[in-house]
């Protein structure tokens, strides 16, 4: 008997594992390798969403929990994942430096919002109107914490490798059963794979998503992240991540030609030197379309829980996410209700009564 079989390692998946072990609780990881989401990420944490110019939703709680949580991590496994790197907003005209100002006047934007102009200069950027900082912000190396926590379950024997099939849950008092595993509790944590999931595919995931490029830039001196229409990140030795696309019809994980497009263009409008792609990559991001997570307890099935919807933000989500499902599971602490999946809940018992022969 364990306490938790969970399903996925991704971001999800990954933190709840943490949080359970802190907790000193029994876990095993069931994952398929079908969602890539979480491993092909920007990998981006901010505090503000640039584009309106509003707080991410709890963004001080969140970068609390999140640094503590890959500080953690980052002690236990001997691995670097989180860079602090200064995010810049290139400014193209002097009404967007006076939003930037008016924003860096409201209390909640305060903390995070410098009111000093960056006037540095970097090679093959014009950047006449300067650059506005972000505070707090950085990124973490999704694809090598992945990797790298699957590698300490795989030594700690907590991770199972194979395509997980609902059709063999049997339900106890004590919990759930299985194939040969007993558990008092599952976690769902997978992603856009949500809708093969016959307990919880009546939930809004939409799914967005999301084309990238690694490009080589050698004469893109930059050791801070740019945003703009996309976002360029230093990777080191002349590589830079640049994304992202928003598409909300294709669910596929395949790289487009439009999408290439996409990119290109954008790249192109923001800097002036040659580069090669080295890389191009696609993922579904798993979104909501009040842009909250879905955490939650199955209504019937108590011993059945949910752990998705982190979307653009993963990085930052991901841990907060994890303690609360974990403290409603364990202390009875209730959820915030605008990401307990019982928001959803009215509308779809109406939709299992309209439906009825």
């Amino acid at each position: 008997m364990i306490d938790y079989l969970i399903i996925g390692s991704g971001l999800a998946g990954i933190s709840f594992a943490e949080v359970a072990l802190k907790n000193n609780k029994t876990i095993l990881v069931l994952d398929d390798n079908s969602q890539n989401s979480s491993r092909v990420a920007g990998g981006l944490y901010n505090p503000v969403i640039l584009k309106r110019f509003s707080e991410v939703w709890k963004a001080e709680e969140q970068l609390v929990l999140m640094n503590d949580f890959y500080d953690h991590i980052e002690a236990k496994l001997q691995t670097k994942f989180n860079f602090k790197l200064p995010i810049l907003r290139k400014f193209f005209s002097i009404e967007e430096q006076n939003n930037w100002f008016a924003a860096s006047d409201k209390k909640n934007l305060a903390p995070f919002l410098s009111t000093k102009l960056i006037t540095k200069k970097y090679n093959s950027i014009d950047s006449p109107y300067d650059y506005g900082e972000v505070l707090h912000t950085g990124y973490v190396d999704t694809a090598l914490l992945l990797d790298t926590y699957k590698q300490y379950l795989k030594e700690k024997n907590l991770l199972i490798e194979g395509f997980f099939d609902s059709l063999y849950i049997e339900f106890f008092d004590y919990g759930i059963q299985y194939k040969n595993i007993q558990a008092r509790h599952i976690i769902f944590a997978e992603g856009f794979g949500l809708h093969r999931n016959p307990f919880f595919n009546y939930l809004p995931l939409d799914g967005t998503k999301g084309e990238l490029f690694i490009i080589k830039a050698p004469q893109l001196n930059l050791d801070v992240i740019v945003n703009t229409s996309v976002f360029i990140l230093p990777l080191g030795n002349d590589l830079f991540k640049v994304g992202a696309t928003y598409n909300w019809q294709d669910k596929t994980d395949t790289p487009t030609e439009e999408g290439k497009q996409e990119l290109l263009d954008r790249i192109k409008e923001i800097i002036t030197c040659d580069f090669e792609i080295v890389k191009h990559f696609g993922g579904v991001r798993p979104t909501v379309k009040d842009r909250r997570p879905l955490i939650g307890t199955h209504h019937e099935r108590k011993s059945l829980h949910i752990l998705n919807g982190l979307g653009t933000r993963g990085v930052m989500l991901g841990s907060a996410m994890a303690k609360a499902l974990f403290e409603s599971i364990e202390n009875d602490i209730p959820l915030d209700r605008e990401i307990d999946i019982q928001r959803f809940h009215k509308k779809y018992l109406k939709t299992l009564i309209f439906d009825r022969p």
